[in-house]
């Protein structure tokens, strides 16, 4: 485990240069990340724990030299190298281990400069580790709007590292930094504290062993038990152990010592001006983090946000579905007629154009949430719901994993892992599958257009956006009553409490939104459109089979004189393809399973549908307009079309009335159908308890709830 010497000293790792960004939260290194890789990204976990682990690359050009490829990690943000949370841990195991395959050749340090002190404190952490390190004071530009003067030529002095100015959302320095990386880069030779005050005989043995400096021996000794080298873990212990070491009286004294000193820095290098941001965001916050208007400011935003989903995606989804129409009209033309053509157009292309046409509305919910995030505003929502959610056994910390879970449930619950206290954890995890996602958005856009209509209330109003807000806020309420009722079902002892700092106000960084828009609709599309391809593929075999001897009773009964007679030819075709849907295998799953849902509104199309769409919510569309598709020989209209139009046999009244619609869509609010989410569940939890226990009291509110909203409606 020695110490680095040079950033390049290790680059022979698959001739790449492995570059980590470290910092504490909200310092910007997410934005430089983006800027320094641009779409060359990809999500992952951290080997061996669920961590979200976001890496990227990049090539490095610089005069005569030879081009570098750079692999770039994006830390978890951290405020020390002592963990709280898992993320924390992760960060100390790659920084402190030398050893681990994710061990950074070079580290760049993002700071917030409007904020030094406490940036500067992990900072200094890492110079002493002995790490190749350049420090990125970001946000620049809110440092000059407040007057106040860094001297980081001094600064560099006195840590011995490089220090780069920067505006990560400008790219003010972005150059400046790229060539930096393109230089040697060694150790600091300076260390920040003295050694000498932690330099312990413990401490001598683990750099005997271990060929470490002081300080990096004395991170080991503290946080062994974190390390993934099982070989390094176990020798630390015994040395530990036997000596009895105390490492948080250590911790207390480094923390004492270190503060001193940054504060003595700080009174060399930094001049104050007018605090006018400062100023700003405190008047701010005065109105959003109000305790009245706070609340009525966010619902209003919320309003807004549906309003603008449904109204601005109207016009592009339209043309969505005209464009496969369309194409589908055209390949059913070209194609010579059998089973491949069938396969391909009733099968792959209806499923998916079910729903890539909702990619517009998709992409405005995440270009909607990307801002929140991205202008302060998410963490003042934290704040002003901490006091509601201590009531159902929650905290402020829980707000960011339930409002996550509007976009995706997966890293939603992934978040919660930042939440120190586990039955606050626990409960947050059980909830936020409750909050309406974007996979049940093509869901509610399907249905609410069959039963509720396009018109303006008020004027301005938006009908459909109010309904669909109106699902979005029933998701809400139902997970804070759920964690109402957790609250007083799992017990612990453990005190929580909740420590946030709001970022200042920023005015949101376009290309940095634009890359998150694009990435997280292109993990939508293509997570979504394999499960889609998969489902649609198997649910047109088993809608276009079904026993031979039924298949053929169908055939012979229209093949007679008297069926010639009594209809036309397009009609047989339809009563053909209809009948043969039902007698078909999916159809008979269908009809099995139909008698347990027809107390809710339900057919046995839809019960399909239900079935199909556990592998993911969003499958329902492709499933719906796949077995349409098989019961439509045309195929010339689109699934919203096609299932308006739809008669109900047994009351030949429309299937898609109101009473239906929203027991379908209650049902969907509600019922736990992604296997993605349970699976996140079970790897978070370390059991099959909470699962199953979260799947069976989803399906039996969402059952309850769909049958009594049927029943009240018809």
């Amino acid at each position: 485990m020695n110490a680095h010497q040079t950033n390049t000293s290790k680059q022979g790792n698959n001739g790449k240069l492995k570059i980590a960004l470290a910092g504490n939260p909200n310092s910007g290194k997410t934005t430089l990340f983006n800027a320094l890789t641009g779409l060359n990204q990809q999500v992952g976990n951290f080997p061996g724990v669920t961590v979200e682990k976001k890496s990227g690359s990049t090539t490095l050009k610089g005069g005569d030299r030879q081009s570098i490829k750079v692999e770039l990690t994006d830390l978890p943000g951290a405020y020390s190298i002592y963990p709280k949370s898992l993320d924390e841990r992760v960060q100390c195991d790659i920084l402190v281990n030398t050893t681990h395959d994710d061990h950074p050749d070079l580290v760049i340090y993002v700071a917030d400069a409007s904020n030094l002190k406490r940036s500067l404190f992990l900072c200094t952490q890492l110079i002493d580790l002995g790490l190749p390190l350049v420090l990125v004071l970001n946000m620049m530009d809110l440092v000059e709007k407040e007057g106040d003067n860094i001297d980081h030529q001094e600064l560099e002095k006195e840590l011995g590292v490089p220090v780069i100015l920067m505006s990560a959302r400008s790219s003010m320095g972005l150059d400046e930094l790229k060539t930096k990386m393109l230089g040697e880069i060694g150790q600091s030779q300076k260390r920040f504290i003295d050694e000498a005050e932690i330099e312990t005989p413990v401490i001598r043995k683990i750099q005997k062993i271990e060929n470490v400096g002081v300080y990096q021996a004395f991170q080991l000794a503290s946080n062994y038990a974190l390390l993934s080298d099982e070989r390094v873990k176990a020798e630390i212990e015994k040395i530990v152990d036997e000596s009895r070491f105390n490492a948080l009286q250590y911790q207390r004294q480094e923390t004492l010592a270190r503060y001193k000193k940054i504060n003595l820095l700080l009174t060399h290098i930094l001049r104050h001006g007018p605090e006018g941001q400062t100023k700003l965001t405190q008047k701010l916050d005065n109105i959003l983090t109000h305790k009245v208007w706070g609340f009525a400011i966010f619902l209003g935003v919320l309003f807004m946000v549906f309003q603008a989903i449904f109204s601005w995606s109207e016009y592009p989804m339209m043309l969505l579905e005209e464009f496969f129409v369309i194409l589908s009209t055209k390949l059913k033309s070209i194609l010579p007629e059998g089973v491949l053509a069938d396969l391909l157009v009733d099968g792959v292309l209806a499923g998916l154009s079910g729903i890539l046409v909702f990619i517009p509305q998709i992409a405005l919910l995440f270009f909607f949430i990307a801002i929140l995030e991205d202008t302060g505003y998410m963490a003042r929502v934290s704040f002003i719901m901490d006091k509601m959610m201590r009531k159902v056994g929650l905290n402020g910390r829980s707000v960011i994993p339930l409002v996550s879970g509007v976009a995706c449930a997966v890293p939603a619950i992934m978040s919660a892992r930042t939440i120190s206290n586990w039955k606050e954890r626990i409960i947050t995890i059980m909830v936020t599958p409750l909050m309406s996602c974007s996979a049940r958005l093509p869901v509610y856009t399907l249905l609410i257009s069959l039963a509720v209509p396009s018109k303006t209330v008020l004027g301005f109003l938006n009908l459909q956006g109010i309904v669909m807000m109106g699902l979005y806020l029933i998701g809400f309420l139902a997970a804070i009553g759920a964690a109402l009722v957790l609250k007083w079902i799992i017990k612990a002892r453990e005190r929580s409490y909740f420590i946030m700092e709001l970022p200042v106000y920023r005015a949101p960084r376009w290309s940095s939104i634009g890359l998150t828009i694009t990435e997280k609709v292109k993990l939508f599309v293509f997570e979504a459109g394999k499960v889609i391809i998969a489902v649609s593929i198997v649910l047109w075999v088993f809608s276009s089979y079904g026993p031979s001897s039924k298949m053929q009773a169908i055939e012979d009964k229209y093949s007679t004189e008297q069926a010639a007679a009594q209809y036309t030819p397009e009609e047989i075709d339809s009563r053909i393809a209809s009948e043969k849907l039902e007698a078909s295998y999916a159809g008979l799953f269908g009809k099995a399973i139909e008698p347990v849902i027809r107390p809710l509104g339900f057919d046995w199309k839809i019960g399909i549908a239900l079935f199909t769409s556990f592998a993911a919510r969003e499958v329902f569309v492709g499933t719906m307009a796949t077995i349409y598709s098989a019961g439509n020989e045309e195929n010339t209209t689109s699934i919203r079309e096609k299932m308006r139009a739809e008669i109900n046999p047994g009351t030949g009244e429309k299937q898609y009335n109101l009473a239906v619609v929203f027991s379908l869509m209650i049902f969907y609010a509600f019922a736990m159908q992604c296997m993605s989410t349970l699976a996140i569940v079970f790897a978070e939890t370390k059991s099959w308890k909470w699962p199953l226990v979260q799947f069976t009291y989803m399906s039996a509110l969402a059952y309850l709830s769909s049958l009594i909203v049927y029943q009240v409606l018809s």
